[in-house]
């Protein structure tokens, strides 16, 4: 049985505290008593998109263990045909938005670079509510998967580069 959750993370100041709220978060998790139906399983509700699709997280991921999870959002279909982007479907939207609107893409990155930075995404998503590039994911969906992916390398990858490695990745877009 999967067990659903809402949870948020807004307004926190630090990778390390970041890492610190949803470790703690799946540290209230049941233990499974075995494999397939025995195994304990969440989701968590992490985000709503202007569209009202919801952003979600699953555990435990499929191929990794530990506290790793896997970032969804409702309704979409990403280049895995399914409904979780991969690191890939967000850099090709990017290089697109780059190629149709340079300077609203310099914009976009600069907001990305915020919430790489820790800022509040909700304060972010407000200025950037104007930012329409008319091709690809909308902004929103691009910031707030972004976000889940800083933070899920930040969990899964403390000890190494953590969340520099997603955007290592976007920073190559710049240049």
């Amino acid at each position: 049985m999967t067990k659903e959750i809402e949870f948020e993370i807004h307004r926190c100041k630090s990778r390390e505290e970041v890492r610190q709220i949803i470790v703690s978060e799946f540290l209230k998790e049941q233990p499974g008593n075995g494999k397939g139906d025995l195994t304990s399983r969440y989701i968590y509700y992490v985000e709503t998109l202007a569209d009202g699709k919801r952003i979600y997280l699953k555990r435990p991921a499929r191929l990794n263990k530990g506290f790793d999870f896997t970032i969804h959002v409702e309704g979409m279909k990403f280049l895995t045909k399914h409904d979780y982007p991969k690191h890939e479907d967000i850099l090709k939207d990017l290089r697109r938005k780059k190629r149709s609107h340079p300077r609203l893409f310099n914009k976009l990155y600069k907001a990305i670079y915020r919430v790489y930075e820790c800022e509040d995404t909700e304060t972010i998503l407000k200025e950037c509510r104007l930012l329409n590039f008319h091709v690809g994911y909308p902004t929103d969906l691009v910031l707030q998967v972004t976000k889940w992916f800083f933070i899920e390398q930040d969990v899964t990858y403390w000890n190494w580069s953590g969340r520099s490695m997603f955007m290592d990745g976007v920073r190559s877009l710049v240049v």
